[in-house]
């Protein structure tokens, strides 16, 4: 293992846990309040796509609400940006130059025979966490993480930097898969790094993307793959392995979620063959369901003592099990319902109240059910004006958003009926997930980070 220790490892971690309670489970937060008013990782402080705190605007354009709109560099179009107090994040693949000057990028190296991946050749690159001024859109930081030529190619919707950062307040953690797990601090200096995760090898070249999930002082970083996945648990402040788990599973895309159930801590995470429950402390698998369709994408919600996974492509599943189950699930065995009328492929599914909303596979066709049953609360909906969606839907203050990837975006009353409330349209394709907190939402598209800002 490469030596990723350094003088800041005894560092005093005052991060703990809190809690969004839902009878004896909770998702994971941290123990004030700064957690569910920022926007901390991926799908928010609840991790189910809601804040319980912002206030978004309803409708925004080119013209109106945008608060600050800077060109980002590089490429990161699926990283999604966080918040924390007045800074924003974002991770971002730069394309070297020779000699570090600005003459052209090297030529690229012969891809792979029979590559499905593309779009993105396999130049030079430099791995990079950014940090803004979260009023003025200013650069305060950017940090190196690693100069590296990718060793396979990434599909040409996604980038080199497809993971989203997560932060407790005090660090940032900025995962370029194999190129490395990298902890700052606010300011961003180097706390320390692991670059010792191996090669990933992902079906048809389509590239990485999978997101850490981060749990008081422990980091979950998965690796499902062509070789052999696995999930591994790290310490936070020091970057040294608690456990690693090995995994039958071939490449799929799944962020985990943590969440509590009664006095265990469990790790939830999706996959090809089966989704999972492991014990947090021990890397312990507490239970498998089966009957998922092919390289999962869409991520865990939590509802009341139940967790729910989805996959969408070459078939529709979404099941709901029991969190304290045990062993292999199914009917009567912690199985609650499961369903193949719909699913989410890209985009994830997100939780509001008893609300289920996703979309059917990756497109403009909205489903809202209800997360006890199964139940559709209003027929499947087309989204007029939304065609693709890779972005996963958000919610806050009575408000479900969903953006397109042309940058069109549905503000929708978050309700059991349907009721749309506006439509608006950014001139950038927009892939990655909305950033809610305070009266913004930040939007990273392919080109640009939008902080749109209502009254």
């Amino acid at each position: 293992m490469t030596d990723h220790r350094t003088t800041s490892r005894h560092l005093c971690y005052a991060a703990i846990l809190a809690t969004t309670f839902f009878g004896s489970t909770r998702l994971v937060t941290q123990e004030n309040s700064e957690f569910s008013d920022n926007w901390p990782n991926f799908r928010g402080p609840t991790f189910n796509g809601t804040s319980e705190t912002a206030k978004p605007p309803i409708s925004w354009s080119e013209d109106k609400n945008i608060a600050w709109k800077i060109e980002l560099p590089g490429s990161g179009n699926n990283s999604s940006p966080i918040v924390w107090g007045d800074k924003v994040f974002v991770l971002t693949a730069i394309p070297a130059t020779v000699d570090g000057g600005d003459s052209q990028p090297q030529p690229a190296p012969q891809r792979q025979r029979g590559a499905r991946g593309g779009g993105a050749p396999l130049l030079p690159t430099k791995f990079v966490t950014l940090c803004f001024d979260r009023k003025t859109g200013k650069e305060l930081w950017q940090q190196l993480a690693v100069e590296a030529t990718p060793h396979q190619g990434t599909h040409g919707d996604h980038s080199f930097a497809s993971a989203s950062p997560c932060t407790d307040g005090k660090h940032i953690y900025s995962h370029f898969g194999s190129r490395g797990l990298y902890c700052y601090d606010m300011e961003g200096n180097l706390i320390w790094k692991r670059d010792d995760f191996g090669k990933m090898e992902t079906r048809n070249d389509f590239g990485e993307g999978s997101s850490p999930v981060l749990h008081g002082n422990t980091i979950v970083v998965p690796w499902d793959h062509e070789g052999q996945s696995y999930v591994i648990a790290l310490d936070a402040l020091t970057g040294e392995t608690k456990w690693k788990k090995d995994r039958d599973e071939p490449s799929n895309w799944v962020t985990p979620v943590v969440v509590i159930n009664g006095d265990r801590a469990i790790v939830v995470t999706g996959g090809e063959n089966h989704g999972r429950g492991y014990d947090l402390e021990t890397g312990e698998e507490l239970w498998h369901v089966g009957g998922f369709s092919s390289r999962p994408i869409s991520s865990p919600v939590v509802f009341g003592d139940s967790v729910m996974l989805a996959s969408g492509r070459q078939g529709y599943v979404i099941s709901s099990m029991k969190l304290g189950s045990a062993g292999e699930l199914g009917d009567g065995n912690g199985l609650i319902w499961s369903s193949s009328e719909s699913a989410p492929d890209v985009p994830s599914m997100m939780l509001s109240g008893d609300r289920l909303y996703f979309l059917k596979g990756s497109t403009g066709i909205l489903n809202c059910w209800d997360a006890a049953t199964g139940k559709s609360k209003y027929g499947e909906t087309r989204l007029d004006g939304v065609s693709g969606v890779y972005a996963s839907p958000v919610a806050a203050d009575g408000k479900v958003i969903i953006v397109g990837r042309d940058g069109t975006s549905v503000v929708l009353e978050d309700s059991d009926v349907f009721k749309l409330l506006s439509t608006n349209t950014l001139d950038d394709r927009i892939d990655a997930t909305p950033a809610l907190a305070g009266n913004q939402i930040f939007l990273r598209g392919k080109k640009y980070l939008y902080c749109i800002e209502g009254e």
